[in-house]
């Protein structure tokens, strides 16, 4: 990973792969995502009777545990992003980082890099185990075709965006505390209670605009194609990453504006 790297920018991402290999908390965002994908996958790929063309989700019901464990990723990736950025500051290690590495650019470009690539890998090691688990107790359950593909695509580029706005209202808030609250929050509460809202007035169209929306029909590609709260893929992919490059460059401007 480094060789291809600007060399200007390896000290910087040397340094945040450093930080992100040796703290526990990280092992456990990776660990917990990993256990219960494995169950689920197993545990649904067990029940799931023969896949039903017209079911949903279209991959079929034997690998609804694979979603569970893209969705337990997908919170773990934001989380770990507010941990990689927000605790800097409740360290107070943040000015020392900055010392090392003088231009905020790189250093929000490192941050941010490393982030993401460490959120694909745990992502796609999560989507390993349930397609090992999928393949030993549901096999005649599911189709390993372009339908599957395309939800093992979506799960990876949802956790990278959710990291990166996890990161990004890390640097944002200056806490990693908030920046969990608010992910969070927004997307077990606020935003559920929202769609409620939403269907109540009418205006149901609006939820499609909000970030667990957009991750929702992101991830479950082709499914649920009759639902008022779910835009089209395409057209979610693009409102995810809306929200991440928002996010994220309201973070790289406030990291470069702002005093430490």
């Amino acid at each position: 990973m480094i060789t291809i790297l600007p060399p200007e920018l390896v000290p910087s991402v040397s340094s945040e792969v450093r930080k992100v290999t040796t703290l526990p908390a990280h092992r456990i965002l990776l660990g917990v995502p990993l256990v219960v994908a494995l169950v689920a996958s197993m545990a649904t790929a067990i029940m799931a009777g023969k896949a039903d063309p017209k079911g949903q989700p279209i991959t079929g019901t034997a690998t609804v545990g694979l979603y569970v464990g893209l969705a337990v990723v997908i919170l773990a990736a934001a989380v770990f992003g507010a941990i990689g950025s927000g605790a800097e500051y409740r360290h107070h290690t943040m000015p020392m980082t900055a010392l090392f590495t003088a231009d905020r650019d790189r250093l929000a470009a490192a941050k941010l890099l490393v982030t993401g690539v460490f959120a694909v890998a745990a992502a796609l090691a999560i989507e390993l185990v349930s397609l090992l688990a999928l393949f030993a107790f549901g096999r005649g359950k599911f189709d390993f075709g372009l339908d599957l593909l395309a939800v093992l695509g979506g799960g990876l580029f949802a956790a990278v965006c959710w990291s990166l706005i996890g990161a990004g209202l890390g640097l944002l808030l200056r806490s990693s505390s908030t920046a969990i609250t608010i992910v969070l929050g927004w997307l077990v509460v606020v935003e559920p209670l929202l769609w409620l809202v939403a269907h109540g007035v009418g205006a149901s169209g609006l939820v499609t605009l909000f970030p667990g929306s957009a991750t929702v029909s992101t991830v479950a590609v082709g499914s649920y194609p009759d639902s008022d709260f779910l835009a089209p893929t395409p057209a979610a992919i693009v409102v995810l990453l809306l929200w991440t490059i928002g996010i994220g460059g309201a973070a790289w401007w406030n990291l470069r504006q702002r005093d430490l």
